[in-house]
């Protein structure tokens, strides 16, 4: 059974990582394609194009222009540990042992708008590339025109490798949206996981994503390969909700008394 989720915007290079063990992404060519297209961009032109501050255009053109291969532990870091934000806090991978290291290697991926699909130890260099972005390049208008043949195609095969015909879906629209998962060959999963609020629950982003981490992270930790073990997540207060959910589509409830 594999797991996949989004990368997040904010990013960690500074602490160090905590296991030694690291890979090298798959789709690295592709990467320095786009990269190659992103540093035609002023910092003025990847504003308007991304829809971020000046600062923030100018950082990313600086770190376009210092991408480069070979990447080592010296200028890259693995890619769970790198990417910050809520998800990350859920999956907290800089606490895995090198046991879930392994297991995570072989049943998550993340999905990456200049890496395609990651391992939780590829290692990536600093960037922002959302999937959403209508970047053109030889392959259409954006990065799902670019990216999602190949990500339906080897993510199936992953899956497969996984040695459970199960994809769990913990990924976000915007990059869920990378993989056409009505091409899969497997069975997809999406949870869904609603929070309490004024006597009724809801989605809540903020919860919702930190949820999907520790999802991921339950998966790894508990060695889960059965989706109908999925209903045992009982996780910082979430419990199965039978009644609210639909086939390919559980429903994990919180109430507000739970909620740190």
């Amino acid at each position: 059974m594999l797991s996949i989720i989004s990368p997040a915007k904010t990013l960690d290079f500074e602490t160090p990582a905590t296991t030694r063990e690291v890979t090298r992404p798959d789709y690295l060519e592709q990467s320095r394609e786009l990269i190659e297209i992103l540093r035609g961009y002023s910092p003025q032109q990847l504003s308007e194009l991304m829809g971020i501050s000046d600062k923030l255009a100018g950082l990313n053109a600086a770190r376009y222009a210092e991408w480069q291969t070979p990447f080592t532990t010296d200028n890259a870091k693995p890619a769970a540990q790198a990417f910050q934000g809520d998800v990350y806090v859920g999956l907290e991978a800089t606490s895995f042992s090198a046991a879930d290291n392994a297991f995570a290697q072989s049943h998550l991926r993340i999905l990456s708008g200049l890496y395609g699909l990651l391992r939780p130890l590829d290692l990536i260099q600093p960037y922002r590339l959302e999937m959403g972005i209508r970047l053109e390049n030889p392959a259409g208008k954006d990065l799902y025109a670019y990216w999602r043949e190949r990500l339906t195609r080897d993510l199936d095969a992953a899956i497969a490798e996984s040695g459970s015909n199960t994809l769990v879906n913990l990924a976000s629209n915007e990059y869920s949206k990378a993989v056409d998962l009505k091409r899969l060959t497997a069975d997809v999963v999406s949870p869904v996981f609603k929070d309490e609020k004024n006597g009724q629950f809801k989605i809540i982003s903020f919860y919702a994503k930190k949820a999907r981490g520790l999802m991921a992270a339950w998966l790894v930790r508990e060695r889960v390969e059965s989706p109908a073990a999925l209903t045992d997540f009982d996780v910082a207060g979430y419990r199965y909700a039978a009644g609210e959910s639909k086939p390919g589509q559980p429903v994990f409830l919180r109430h507000e008394r739970d909620r740190d």
